[in-house]
């Protein structure tokens, strides 16, 4: 067998959301049809489009229990996304059953150090406004405005030594590395929403070509906070709520009524593995990675808020990953769209969904996250690949709770239902025109 004929599996979950932390949190929520959309408790949002996100409830999540004694104040710089990465990451390896470092394995690592490897897509860190302000204060002139100056000469000297190290997109996969000993390839991408999902394309691709035997890889965001909430209000993509019931029925992917997403914290660490790997230390493969393609879309206003209307990025993406797996567009039985809600984006979807199946896009059924947790940026395909590959694994389609109704797809409002799932097709388009596409399968009952 040669490097490249390697095959790579899903060993280990460790979503985050507002639902909680690990598989089972996340599982059991979209089973059940129970959006952990709620309202904002960490900032006055009034004056926001919508009061209300996705964000883990205070007691649901603690890093300090994430990371080993010694690491504890390591703690002290890291921004809610380090936060949420390290999290994952330890639900991630506690649920492929593996040791690494922290656990003091007397005959070592279950994979060697070496042999893991670490791909984590980040996101533009927001800087906590507290922290900012007795920085700013020390910087304005007698009139009021900001002084470029006296920033240098003492509003900066108001910050801690350390605070850059918070705030660095690099510094997810950093501290995980550190706390369990990755010392294979390692990579941070920044690609807005598709990052989780490019960064699991990488992890496989590493593997494939044997510079790993598995690697921990998704991404991890946090968009409740007041500059993200405003960076994504200013970029139309927030939809407007005024009490519970109505956040509740905010986020309708593909509605002709879809007024836009909800922002979200949280994402996800999948543990990527060669399938020779977990069947020699009798691990659990959830789903195969079969397939994994990306692309480049035009936009038109430079943003990347809206695609141009005959461009082909999506459909693209999503046929190179189905190509890649050895498959057709035939033999794909659900679909994990990015369903964000935000009508440009869908509108992208759609055409790209519709250019790749055709007639047959109308029953295929759509599994549909944001509508649970809100849409948590670079941590986005992480939780979807979380989602589809537990799908394959329980043979069952989770509930959705889109309130809009949808025509000409399977995306309406329905519940947990069984589901013979042999090839799901997950694929996330983002703010900047990247979109990254991967196809899972079912790992047949001889490989397990």
């Amino acid at each position: 067998m040669t490097t490249s004929d390697r095959r790579v599996v899903v060993s280990g979950l460790g979503p985050i959301t507002a639902a909680g932390v690990g598989i089972e949190c996340l599982w059991q929520a979209a089973c059940d049809g129970v959006s952990a959309i709620s309202r904002i408790d960490r900032f006055d949002a009034t004056g926001f489009r919508s009061q209300h996100a996705g964000t883990l409830a205070a007691d649901a999540f603690k890093v300090r229990d994430s990371v080993p004694k010694s690491y504890r104040k390591a703690t002290k710089v890291m921004a809610r996304d380090i936060e949420l990465a390290v999290g994952a990451a330890a639900a991630a390896i506690a649920d492929a059953g593996l040791l690494t470092k922290p656990d003091e394995p007397v005959d070592g690592p279950t994979i060697p150090a070496n042999r893991m490897g670490c791909h984590i897509g980040a996101g533009l860190i927001a800087a906590d406004v507290d922290e900012l302000t007795l920085a700013l204060t020390k910087s304005v002139d007698a009139e009021g405005r900001f002084d470029y100056g006296l920033w240098g000469e003492q509003g900066m000297g108001h910050l801690t030594p350390l605070w850059l190290l918070k705030y660095l997109p690099n510094m997810l996969a950093c501290h995980v590395t550190i706390i369990h000993d990755c010392q294979g390839p390692s990579n941070t991408i920044t690609c807005a929403e598709s990052s989780a999902t490019l960064s699991i394309g990488e992890s496989m691709r590493a593997i494939q070509r044997g510079g790993a035997d598995a690697c921990l890889s998704g991404g991890c965001d946090s968009k409740v906070n007041p500059m993200a909430l405003l960076r994504q209000q200013f970029a139309e993509r927030i939809a407007e709520t005024t009490d519970d019931e109505s956040a509740m029925k905010a986020i309708r992917p593909y509605a002709d009524d879809a007024d836009g997403s909800l922002a979200g914290e949280g994402g996800g660490i999948l543990v990527v593995e060669a399938l020779e790997s977990v069947q020699k230390r009798g691990g659990r493969a959830y789903a195969e990675i079969a397939g994994f393609g990306a692309a480049q879309s035009s936009c038109p206003d430079t943003v990347g808020a809206r695609f141009a209307d005959d461009d082909p990025g999506v459909a693209n993406a999503i046929e190179r990953a189905i190509e890649n797996a050895g498959l057709t567009p035939a033999d794909i039985d659900a679909i994990v769209p990015f369903g964000s809600g935000i009508r440009a984006m869908d509108d992208a979807d759609r055409r790209a969904m519709t250019s790749v199946f055709g007639d047959r896009l109308a029953s295929i059924p759509m599994m549909l996250p944001i509508p649970f947790f809100g849409c948590c940026g670079a941590g986005t395909g992480a939780i979807a690949m979380a989602m589809a590959a537990k799908a394959i694994e329980s043979q069952r389609l989770p509930a959705r709770v889109n309130h809009g109704e949808v025509e000409g797809l399977d995306a309406a409002a329905a519940p947990s239902r069984e589901a013979d799932l042999g090839a799901v097709v997950v694929f996330t388009t983002s703010l900047g025109g990247q979109t990254a596409a991967v196809v899972l399968t079912r790992v047949g009952e001889e490989d397990s």
